[in-house]
């Protein structure tokens, strides 16, 4: 977070503070939450993010001796290796794009997927090439739509182990969506019509497949 915090800093309108250089684990211990509006990131102030009010930070806990297994850490377990293409929205020999399964906050957010049980680190150079390009490729096509002002990129390592590339698309002229909370406010606003996530899925998926 503190590295997006100044991520969001650059591109988000309002007042901003210096981050501390001091070691953000060391200051959670040594001052624990009590609630204090002081004790607060200067990003709670940012126009982008989601919430106000009173608010306290959680006490960072113990870091644990040994990290526990990532969903599909095995492939046999794995969901994506699994799920037929038919559930997709796009896919050729070495890669598949899908959807969330409803309509979400955002217009556009669509997942891209190696069809092999594979993580960002184990891409072969030939997988590498083919992502860039399809990243390229998926940015262009969900930017085109009339409702989109720009596409966040993002690969999260905790979760599955299956590399998943996001791509969200925030709805043109909604600047208090802009930076890192995004991915919040997909939670909190009401869904996107139907059909207009249905259209804008379909014009993605064709975009893809026009070689």
């Amino acid at each position: 977070m503190r590295y997006l915090s100044g991520v969001a800093s650059a591109s988000t309108p309002g007042q901003n503070s210096k981050p501390a250089h001091s070691n953000p684990k060391q200051q959670q211990r040594n001052q624990p939450a009590s609630g204090s509006r002081s004790e607060l990131p200067a990003f709670v102030d940012w126009p982008a993010f989601p919430f106000e009010g009173d608010m306290r930070l959680k006490s960072l806990q113990d870091p644990v001796s040994a990290e526990p297994p990532r969903r599909g850490a095995r492939q046999e377990q794995c969901t994506a290796c699994h799920t037929p293409d038919s559930a997709y929205l796009w896919s050729n020999e070495r890669w598949r794009l899908k959807s969330p399964p409803a309509p979400s906050g955002l217009p556009v957010v669509v997942i891209l997927e190696p069809r092999a049980h594979l993580d960002l680190g184990d891409l072969s150079t030939m997988h590498a090439a083919e992502l860039g390009v399809l990243t390229v490729r998926l940015e262009r096509a969900i930017r085109s739509l009339e409702s989109v002002a720009q596409v966040h990129v993002n690969r999260w390592g905790d979760g599955t182990a299956h590399l998943q590339q996001w791509f969200l698309a925030r709805p043109h002229g909604f600047l208090q969506l802009r930076g890192p909370f995004m991915t919040m406010w997909d939670e909190i606003l009401p869904p996107v019509e139907e059909h207009e996530w249905q259209m804008n899925l379909e014009y993605i998926a064709a975009w893809l497949a026009d070689d």
